[in-house]
């Protein structure tokens, strides 16, 4: 493969920290990819950014009162820890006010897409806040989605994902103050969608689109896609590169689009596949915008989406809001049993609820099943075997059948964490039924290190058991990490192999073995 594949997820706005929602959506399934792909020899790309100029990052700042670059920096520093501590590694994240060049590129692709027409003025009536003196675009207004009804700010409605340019939305009202919006005649920049009908026709054809986002795609070509607002009169953001706007700021959908391309960068050429990360709700940015950008640079990569739905978090009780933030649950749960329970819960095709209780569960998962075998197969290898893995070959009453049940199960999860079946949730199974069929065999053969003049029988059992704990090393690791990688190091074995069956062997005869002071996985 010439060019790597691009992984994207959708870049989220600095005016808050990351919540459990967050990790469940596009985040930790994106890296769960890009760590499998990684292990294949398979060359990556994965990137996203921060939404520094959204118009809530505004909103947090005005209600603050601070400078909406302070509210930026500070939320930013935040996510960008949070997605470390969660394992989730990126090989790009724009920064939008730090990164060289930026502000330049994005201008001469404004510019460029102005002067070839892409980008045209429109007068249409845009709400306005008298008492705040205020033009109102994006969160600085609310009212009802004029396509589904259902509460949304300007911009795109992340129930139906449909835009709206702000004048349509019903009973606008100003999001700081309350006031009813007024509706006065404003002169913006707009994408008019309609001449790029057939390209995206043809592009949504060929990309690997889910139905709900299937439906959408169609739903627009099918009643005329719209004009696609592009610059509104604002006080945050990039300024316009064009005369005529110079009191209008570029809109924040755009700039999050365009900033893929920024993180895709303008020194390599744009990957032959794409897998696009994203919420519902922020799909629109992906598959309309994104490829309108892509199809104006005369480009059209091969394109897959994973959508999520939302993972809706509800509070149990007064003060109970504080246990959806990411940094709680990593600090008190860990990274390994906080990524098994979003994927394991990831809302695909419908809306799934945080709750504790599962989450717990995922913990008691791994203690129960996963560290509780790891950590008697590690005291009978040094009870035993003085430390070291035995000179034996794998075996034991039962190994050939579990040989064959792995076999298929490495197949099954190679499946469930490639790019054409991605399906996180049945990895987590099929991992934790191999932990489970393992746990049974330790459990069996366990007894024959008691038998009379055993001589060394019961060393094959051992053997076959490190042979799946370093299997798992390899196969767990886009899931869990953290727990991998201290597995690997545990039995001396090098982290990040192919999530395949050439895994499935014992460490050399004679090495010594490392365990951890405490659990492997979580804590």
């Amino acid at each position: 493969m010439s060019t790597p594949v691009w992984i994207t997820a959708t870049p989220p706005a600095p005016h808050g920290e990351l919540h459990v929602g967050h990790l469940a959506g596009p985040y930790v399934a994106a890296d769960v990819l890009a760590r499998y792909l990684r292990a294949e020899g398979a060359p990556v790309l994965f990137t996203t950014g921060t939404a520094d100029h959204s118009s809530s990052v505004h909103v947090r700042a005005l209600r603050a009162g601070r400078k909406p670059e302070e509210v930026a920096e500070g939320f930013r520093e935040a996510i960008t820890a949070d997605w470390l501590r969660s394992g989730i590694e990126f090989d790009h994240i724009v920064r939008p006010r730090q990164d060289e060049g930026y502000g330049r590129r994005m201008a001469q692709l404004f510019r460029g897409l102005h002067a070839e027409g892409v980008i045209a003025a429109r007068t249409r009536l845009t709400p306005y806040c008298e008492p705040c003196g205020r033009w109102l675009h994006g969160a600085h207004v609310t009212g009802s989605c004029p396509h589904c009804g259902e509460p949304s700010e300007g911009g795109t409605c992340h129930e139906c994902a449909r835009p709206n340019d702000g004048g349509d939305l019903l009973a606008a009202r100003c999001t700081r103050c309350g006031t009813a919006a007024a509706l006065r005649r404003c002169r913006r920049l707009y994408i008019p969608l309609e001449p790029f009908r057939d390209a995206l026709a043809a592009y949504w054809a060929d990309a690997g689109l889910p139905p709900r986002l299937a439906a959408l795609c169609e739903s627009l070509l099918e009643d005329g896609l719209p004009d696609l607002v592009v610059t509104n009169p604002a006080e945050w953001g990039l300024p316009v590169p064009v005369d005529g706007f110079p009191e209008h700021r570029i809109d924040s959908c755009f700039e999050t689009a365009a900033m893929h391309l920024f993180g895709c960068g303008d020194d390599r050429p744009v990957p032959e596949r794409a897998v696009h990360f994203c919420g519902f709700g922020h799909s629109f940015c992906h598959a309309v915008l994104l490829p309108v950008l892509l199809s104006a640079r005369g480009v059209k990569p091969a394109q897959d989406f994973c959508v999520n739905e939302a993972y809706v978090i509800e509070d149990e009780g007064p003060g109970a809001g504080h246990k959806a933030w990411a940094l709680d649950l990593i600090t008190e749960y860990g990274s390994d049993t906080l990524r098994r329970h979003v994927l394991a819960a990831r809302p695909l095709g419908r809306r799934t609820h945080f709750d504790t209780g599962r989450l717990a569960a995922a913990r008691r998962e791994l203690d129960e099943n996963w560290n509780s075998w790891l950590s008697r197969l590690f005291a009978a290898v040094r009870e035993q075997c003085g430390g070291l893995a035995p000179a034996a070959l794998p075996g034991g009453t039962g190994w050939q059948v579990l040989e064959r049940r792995l076999l298929r199960a490495v197949e099954d999860v190679r499946e469930a964490y490639g790019p054409d079946a991605f399906d996180p949730r049945r990895a987590v199974a099929v991992l934790d039924e191999v932990v489970r069929a393992v746990g049974d065999f330790g459990h069996v053969n366990a007894h024959g290190a008691h038998r009379p003049g055993a001589g060394g029988r019961h060393l094959p059992a051992l053997s076959a058991q490190l042979a799946v704990a370093r299997a798992l090393s390899a196969w767990a690791r886009p899931v869990m990490p953290e727990g991998a990688d201290r597995l690997a190091s545990a039995l001396g074995t090098a982290a990040g192999l192919p999530v395949s069956a050439g895994a499935l062997a014992p460490p050399p005869p004679g090495t010594r073995l490392a365990p951890p002071s405490g659990p492997v996985f979580g804590f």
